[in-house]
């Protein structure tokens, strides 16, 4: 390949969102994948940890900042808490870091604390990296060179919620919001609720009321209406392999066809959102990049009901990631990323 292409390095390239990278890095016609790290897995072959995208020879390396080599872009694909330290080291050189972990995504280290339960590493580094929702807040992603990509649920809530706040649509006290998710959603882990015999027919809410995408979800209703929100946040595990589907309740005193519209409007220049008639199903935009969203409005009741769907890995991890690089490098955010999903 030649060097004139933009070289990425990919820490933490063993997970599934990491995977999705280099699948989708591979793919990219801007882009040239030099170096993979990971933790557990380093030293054994892409291959043999990934299958499904072969690798060659490729060979995983460690996460150690010493062994990224000389790299325009640095995804940081690690687990919670694992972000930190290889961004302040790399933070010394010129490079473009970009964090699909939740290290740098709360701005605030009181509400970091609150939401996570600890004191953040480096506090002084939040609010220094732009949040990655490019549909929500494009113009500062321009040029960045800090990205902080956001969780896959608060992807999936704020693009349902975020244009209905910002014109006022929807009474952002006492919103609600149920999410449906896949269980890659709870990455490769080997617990025992995640086994097929325990989520094979069946489905559980978990970490009701202090889920830590809470936060997330009303910092960018924040971001985007100046307001402070009062948000009551539900995940479920599913018994789907990924896919996001969220469902949104808020007080409104408009009509279906005005919430529609506004919706619409918010997205006319966004390629990978679709505002639709009926709500979405995961399989639609499962293998995609895309976002589908639907409402309805509860006339007796005074509710906006807003339905989104999003594939978890791609448009909730690695292809939200992906489009965020593309526009802050000033490319089309189209560039190497699925648009059609895959059905069956």
């Amino acid at each position: 390949m030649s060097h004139d292409l933009t070289r990425v390095a990919i820490l933490g390239a063993s997970g599934y969102a990491g995977g999705e990278l280099v699948r989708l890095i591979d793919q990219h016609p801007l882009m040239e994948l030099v170096h993979i790290g990971a933790h557990s897995k380093a030293g054994q072959t892409l291959g043999s940890v990934h299958p499904n995208l072969g690798g060659g020879d490729r060979i995983l390396g460690t996460l150690a900042p010493s062994e990224v080599p000389d790299v325009d872009v640095v995804f940081l694909a690690l687990p919670h808490g694992a972000s930190a330290a290889p961004a302040m080291a790399l933070s010394e050189r010129t490079v473009m870091l970009v964090d699909l972990g939740s290290d740098f995504r709360i701005s605030d280290p009181a509400r970091y604390a609150a939401a996570y339960g600890s004191q953040h590493p480096a506090p002084e580094q939040l609010g220094n990296w732009v949040y990655g929702l490019a549909e929500l807040n494009r113009r500062n992603l321009v040029g960045a060179q800090r990205i902080a990509v956001p969780g896959c649920y608060p992807t999936s809530a704020l693009l349902a919620l975020g244009p209905l706040v910002t014109e006022g649509g929807i009474d952002t006290a006492g919103i609600i919001v149920d999410a449906l998710s896949g269980v890659s959603g709870a990455g490769r882990s080997v617990k025992a609720e995640l086994q097929f015999g325990a989520m094979s027919d069946s489905a559980h809410a978990y970490n009701l009321i202090h889920h830590r995408h809470r936060p997330e979800i009303e910092q960018g209703i924040e971001m985007v209406g100046g307001v402070d929100p009062i948000v009551t946040f539900t995940p479920h595990l599913v018994p789907m392999h990924r896919g996001i589907l969220s469902t949104a309740y808020a007080r409104t005193g408009l009509t279906e066809g005005e919430l529609h519209t506004i919706l619409l409007d918010a997205y006319t220049d966004a390629p990978f959102v679709n505002v639709i008639e009926e709500p979405p199903a995961t399989r639609w935009v499962v293998g995609s990049n895309n976002a589908l969203i639907a409402v309805k409005v509860d006339e007796r009741a005074g509710c906006a009901v807003i339905v989104s769907a999003i594939d978890n890995l791609l448009k909730g991890a690695a292809g939200q990631a992906v489009q965020c690089v593309n526009i802050a490098l000033g490319w089309d955010e189209t560039t190497g990323l699925p648009m059609t999903g895959a059905m069956p």
